[in-house]
């Protein structure tokens, strides 16, 4: 490389990262100022309160993007453990997730539930996985307006066939047993994918209508009758016996505030606020994030997809 075409690179590639760096302080003032002036009047550590527990976004991705099952179930357990924490309240703004995730915050709930009362607030959607872990919830309340049900279970999965033949790459798949290339992005499906996959998807959906039978009190021929998958408003779900109430989050705190024997003025604990985001984070994160996507972008690609209780993209 001669000496002229090293100096444009270098002013290509000085260029470039002085924007990045330009728009990572922009990105960083506005986290820094929407994240001042935030007041929360009634929270308390100390004396008899109620625990709020936070599920917002698709469970079973990583904060802040999405629900991580296990930081809720930790703090569940820390909410059980303390005698001053007499009842929980689980705000729940989720489309769903991961099967495995939205049954391990189920089953904490329904454990916890032996102690302390817990109530479910519903947000904007509680579909799906999010309806899931509302379930075992000893009241649940939602707005008219609020997205819910879809009980049911979809796997996705997607084919690439297409795009290796464009790009003249040619796969070769090596097994041994006849179930292990199962819906292999590879080829085309099978029927012995289908038949497979639908065995798995109907052992789910029968675990899913079994958990809202038993959180609901309800008979399962009643549950298979609703489900199907239909999402419905907050108040249709009210009529179908989905939810208790219809109201919002200060109705569902005080609902658990008299559900623990507790008069007066309500008193919350918000779980513990994450570390503030600094500017190194921010421009590192960055730097990894493209690394990252360079390097295992299309590695990972064909694995996308998978069981999930999902609900579909109705709003956003």
């Amino acid at each position: 490389m001669d000496k002229r075409a090293a100096i444009v690179l270098g002013v290509i590639f000085g260029g470039l990262f002085l924007v990045l760096f330009g728009f990572m302080l922009l990105a960083y003032s506005a986290l820094k100022s929407t994240s001042t002036g935030v007041s929360l009047e009634t929270e308390t550590t100390v004396g008899a309160r109620i625990g709020i527990v936070e599920a917002k976004g698709t469970i079973g991705e990583a904060a802040p993007a999405g629900i991580d099952a296990d930081k809720i179930v930790k703090l569940l357990k820390k909410y059980e453990r303390d005698d001053d924490i007499k009842a929980i309240v689980l705000r729940v703004d989720s489309p769903g997730g991961a099967v495995a995730p939205s049954q391990e915050i189920h089953d904490a709930i329904k454990r916890i539930k032996a102690r302390k009362k817990v109530v479910v607030s519903m947000g904007g959607m509680a579909a799906s996985g999010g309806y899931y872990i509302s379930a075992p919830a000893d009241r649940i309340f939602a707005e008219p307006g609020t997205l819910t049900g879809s009980i049911g279970v979809i796997f996705l999965h997607f084919n690439v066939r297409g795009l290796l033949e464009w790009a003249k790459v040619e796969e070769t798949t090596l097994k041994s047993g006849k179930y292990k290339d199962t819906l292999s992005p590879f080829r085309p499906i099978q029927e012995t994918d289908r038949e497979e996959i639908q065995s798995i998807s109907d052992d789910v959906y029968s675990q899913f209508v079994q958990a809202v039978a038993q959180g609901r009190g309800m008979p399962e021929a009643r549950v298979r009758e609703i489900a199907e998958g239909r999402i419905y408003t907050g108040k249709r779900a009210k009529e179908l016996k989905l939810v208790d109430e219809l109201g919002g989050f200060d109705d569902a705190v005080a609902a658990a505030w008299g559900l623990a024997g507790q008069s007066g003025e309500p008193k919350v604990q918000y779980p513990p606020r994450e570390r503030e985001l600094s500017l190194r984070d921010l421009v590192r994160g960055a730097f990894q994030g493209a690394f990252q996507g360079a390097t295992e972008g299309v590695r990972s690609a064909p694995h996308e997809g998978g069981l999930m209780f999902l609900a579909p993209n109705l709003v956003r």
